[in-house]
């Protein structure tokens, strides 16, 4: 039988290398790569097609919920277990949305992540208990509340959300996204428009609470 072949994708290199040593202990298991942002993620899942991927939310370049979007595009068959600090309805709503198949909060992953990641290779799904009781809840409440601001942004809005809140001017985005300075400008502008903001600030304080980005 073939080894399972893991990718990590954190931007905490002390604590990606850490991972990556558990996990290695694992008979059968190799880390077959660590991504250190989002977009590397993404480049490296499709380069590699690792049987499954463990990825944080809030990383730089591209925000997780993004990069799990991609890689399942890419293949609708990856197994994606979100490993995160952040806790809350809207991101666990929003995970499930980008095709993720668990979601384990860092302070139970010494005790059940290596379980977690038994069951998303045996193709089941698995929750941190208060996560999953997040999804009961919402699930007898019926709750679809798909008009929030955030997903009524197109996934090219979503990333350009992203740069901006990082500070990157019109002209590094052209230049990330290889696109030109007026499509960034264009796309800058109707963002603004879509969530009502009148000013850089309020879009960067949105990505901070909706954890896009960290303070």
């Amino acid at each position: 039988m073939s080894d399972v072949r893991i990718l990590i994708a954190d931007d905490h290199e002390i604590f990606r290398r850490g991972l990556a040593a558990e996990l290695a202990q694992v008979a059968g298991w190799v880390v077959a790569a660590q991504a250190a942002n989002g977009r590397q993620a993404v480049e490296m899942a499709v380069d590699i097609k690792p049987d499954i991927v463990v990825m944080d939310l809030t990383m730089p370049e591209l925000h997780g919920l993004e990069a799990a979007r991609r890689i399942i595009a890419a293949d609708p068959a990856a197994k994606i277990l979100i490993l995160t600090a952040h806790e809350s309805e809207q991101l666990v709503r929003e995970v499930l949305s980008a095709g993720a198949r668990g979601y384990v909060l860092k302070s139970d992953a010494g005790r059940i992540l290596v379980a977690a990641l038994q069951e998303l290779l045996e193709g089941r799904m698995f929750f941190t208990s208060n996560v999953a009781r997040i999804v009961v809840d919402g699930y007898l409440r019926n709750e679809s509340r798909d008009s929030d601001t955030d997903t009524a942004l197109s996934a090219r809005e979503r990333e350009i959300v992203q740069l901006l809140a990082e500070g990157n001017s019109n002209k590094d985005i052209a230049r990330a996204l290889s696109i030109s300075v007026k499509t960034a400008e264009t796309h800058r502008s109707n963002i603004m428009r879509k969530m009502g903001f009148d000013s850089l600030p309020e879009l960067v304080r949105y990505a901070i609470r909706n954890k896009i980005i960290e303070p």
